[in-house]
């Protein structure tokens, strides 16, 4: 008893079903007898459906030609942006360059002069420096400051590497700072401890030696104050070393080099004469030099502070 209307509405489907078949066969016979016995009354018939679909191709026609235009659009924009970012990396690249070249003075080992053209010590006169062995190192004395000298053409450090290069032909950078922290704190530094240092912070220039940056730098780093010495007078040199200060100095063509060399400006003399810390000559380290001498061949770049460098311990 329960079952039977869920048999006759199974039964009233099946029969729709049929029916709707059968319209479709009906009419479809239709349409291919007029298509053939009836052309006019067909064209009549089929013109909405015919209508729809042009509309329908026309309408998919207008977005293909919309998405090609918009491809051809980004597609030019990736060109364009492509040959922009070129273009900028090229001016990058030019102005890394030429800052590299506003602030390098090319600093390669030499040695300019002769010994026989150094300034000598009059004859019957003590040596106001020397150098001296200490705890296993050598040190500089005659300053207010005595200095521990590292000499960069000499093992062990020659050979030790500064950044691709070696210490020995371009590392008077990192060397003069080596002495100059060595000399002012407690820091056991050396050499090849400070060349690599320094070219992990970015100071190392490939067969160019230290950007000069690397002064003020490496003073901030390790806890010693650097500034420009703008007064470029044999008196204010005096007066900067005779208060306890070191001066590291750019020097440019002349008696410490051909190109570019950071030397260490450590003491004065009762004289007036300049000691000095030369990272590549333990010769000139032991000269006295006219104050004059030094500023008149410092070196003519100025970038970055440069080319005189006072050095001094915070004063708390």
């Amino acid at each position: 008893m329960l079952k039977e209307p869920k048999q006759k509405s199974s039964r009233t489907r099946n029969i729709v079903l049929v029916l709707l078949l059968a319209l479709l066969c009906v009419g479809g016979a239709e349409l291919a007898f007029c298509r053939y016995f009836a052309p006019d009354h067909y064209q009549q018939i089929t013109a909405p459906v015919r209508q729809g679909l042009e509309s329908a191709a026309d309408a998919c026609r207008s977005v293909y030609l919309q998405a090609a235009q918009a491809w051809r659009s980004c597609r030019d924009y990736a060109v364009q942006a492509a040959k922009r970012w070129a273009e900028a990396r090229a001016e990058r690249r030019r102005l890394a360059e030429l800052q590299a070249a506003i602030e390098l003075a090319s600093q390669t080992a030499a040695d300019p002069v002769p010994l026989s053209a150094l300034p000598e010590i009059p004859p019957g006169s003590a040596a106001i420096t020397d150098i001296m062995e200490k705890d296993g190192r050598q040190i500089l004395t005659g300053g207010l400051t005595d200095v521990v000298y590292f000499n960069q053409s000499e093992e062990p450090w020659a050979s030790q590497p500064y950044g691709r290069d070696h210490i020995g032909g371009y590392g008077c950078g990192p060397t003069a700072m080596a002495m100059a922290v060595a000399s002012m704190t407690d820091c056991q530094t050396d050499p090849a401890l400070m060349a690599q240092w320094a070219a992990e912070q970015g100071y190392w220039a490939s067969k160019s030696g230290s950007y000069l940056s690397i002064v003020e730098g490496t003073a901030r780093a390790y806890g010693l104050e650097a500034a420009p010495l703008e007064e470029r007078t044999p008196e204010t040199l005096r007066d900067a070393l005779l208060s306890g200060k070191l001066v590291v100095a750019l020097m440019g063509p002349g008696h410490f080099t051909n190109n570019g060399h950071f030397i260490l400006l450590r003491g004065v003399t009762l004289s007036g004469t300049v000691l000095v810390a030369d990272p590549n000559s333990t010769e000139r380290s032991l000269c006295e030099w006219e104050p004059q001498l030094i500023l008149d061949e410092l070196s003519s770049n100025h970038a970055s502070g440069g080319p005189l460098w006072t050095v001094s311990v915070p004063q708390n």
